[in-house]
């Protein structure tokens, strides 16, 4: 019986090492919609007719839509690869991890902070992680990734990159 082709593919691990969601706290979804809701109530002043609702229709929604989409951010680590949003990073690449307090992500993204850095910052979110990198092809230095959890976040990846050099990763893996 000859094996499957799925048979030489590596495993794919179904349970993340590490999921996170940047989502906005409930105070910020209050404000803004309090906001849209002040701003369509400005618009309105007492008009009839479509100035009596449409203010209320368009402005709610979209600052609805806005908000979510401000919280969309999803931070993992997963299949060897730290995740933010979209952004993938071969975790062999690593190499260290620091988590950061406020103080620490003020200090890293302040005035003297590197340009080429990748930076997901949330302000709303007072931790973060730096990421250091150790790949010679890649002029980023570092990467900045705002967490609610900077101390589990960095021993995820750390336990990952560390899991992959036991294991021995490919010579010719695409990167």
């Amino acid at each position: 019986m000859s094996p499957s082709p799925s048979a030489d593919q590596p495993p794919v691990d179904a349970h993340p090492a590490y999921a996170e969601r940047l989502d906005l706290p409930w105070w910020l979804w209050l404000a803004g919609l309090v906001a849209a809701a002040l701003l369509a109530v400005e618009i309105w002043m007492g008009a009839a007719g479509v100035r009596a609702w449409l203010p209320f229709a368009v402005l709610l929604p979209l600052t609805a839509l806005g908000l979510w989409w401000l919280g969309r951010i999803r931070i993992g680590v997963v299949d060897s690869e730290l995740r933010v949003d979209d952004a993938r990073l071969p975790v062999r690449f690593v190499a260290d991890v620091v988590p950061l307090d406020a103080a620490g992500r003020r200090e890293v993204l302040g005035v003297g902070a590197d340009p080429l850095a990748f930076v997901v910052q949330r302000p709303w979110i007072g931790g973060a992680v730096q990421v250091v990198l150790d790949d010679p092809a890649d002029p980023t230095p570092f990467w900045v990734v705002s967490t609610r959890h900077p101390v589990e976040l960095a021993e995820a990846v750390l336990t990952a990159r560390d899991a992959l050099a036991v294991s021995g990763p490919a010579a010719d893996e695409p990167r």
